[in-house]
């Protein structure tokens, strides 16, 4: 058993492994563009950081009176991503020693996304995480995304670990809710540093309102220490 005892970790993919927002937005901004949606600004975009890729499509059919279907949406959107994904996306340093501790320590860890598994796939294996990152839950596996627990609650059944033994690292507060609904811990790191005082990030165990600026992998780890000896 690792010195983390019983423990699991969570983690999201998007904001809080990976820097992917970009990416997501340049996908959006084309996709949108393409059906008659112009100027689509990163602001804008920031209202759908933490929603799951398919809410963002029906969202951007109801908000924008879009004639297309989500259903196409979602597939110009994911086609964008996935090209960008492959080739552009940069893990977070102290993220990935936090990974890799983690691992030489053998404690269990999966991701638990709001995106495809096709775009989790392309993220992990272009960045190397899927050398420790194997056990993967995507939107699309579920039957509710973020906040529901679904994704979370179900990383921790294919770990074989108890919901109260994980703790989960989030960047947008619609994952913070999830976990908090799955009976997890949280370690938040907003990804919009505006959103730090909403009132999902309120439950999170540990928040560090500066985000991945305040983020450390030692940190992280001697406060999943101090969490596993208090547990």
């Amino acid at each position: 058993m690792s010195k983390l005892g019983t423990l699991s970790v969570i983690f999201d993919l998007d904001g809080t492994l990976v820097d992917s927002e970009p990416n997501y937005y340049e996908a959006g901004r084309q996709t949108l563009a393409e059906h008659g949606v112009p100027d689509f600004t990163w602001a804008e975009h920031e209202r759908y950081v933490g929603v799951s890729t398919r809410e963002t499509a029906e969202l951007w059919k109801r908000e924008y009176g879009l004639a297309a279907s989500v259903e196409a949406l979602l597939a110009d959107a994911d086609r964008r991503y996935l090209r960008l994904a492959r080739t552009a996306t940069q893990a977070y340093p102290e993220m990935r020693k936090f990974v890799e501790l983690l691992a030489t320590e053998g404690v269990p860890m999966a991701v638990a996304s709001g995106s495809s598994r096709a775009a989790i796939d392309a993220i992990l294996a272009g960045t190397g995480l899927d050398a420790w990152l194997r056990t993967v839950v995507a939107t699309d596996e579920v039957p509710r995304g973020k906040p529901a627990p679904d994704v979370f609650l179900e990383a921790a059944r294919r770990l074989g670990t108890a919901p109260a033994d994980c703790v989960v690292l989030e960047d947008a507060a619609p994952g913070a809710a999830a976990a908090h609904a799955a009976g997890m811990r949280c370690i938040a790191i907003p990804y919009v540093a505006a959103q730090a005082d909403a009132p999902e990030f309120a439950t999170a165990a540990l928040l560090l309102r500066g985000g991945q600026a305040e983020f450390t992998a030692r940190a992280a780890h001697d406060w999943l220490l101090r969490s596993a000896g208090s547990a």
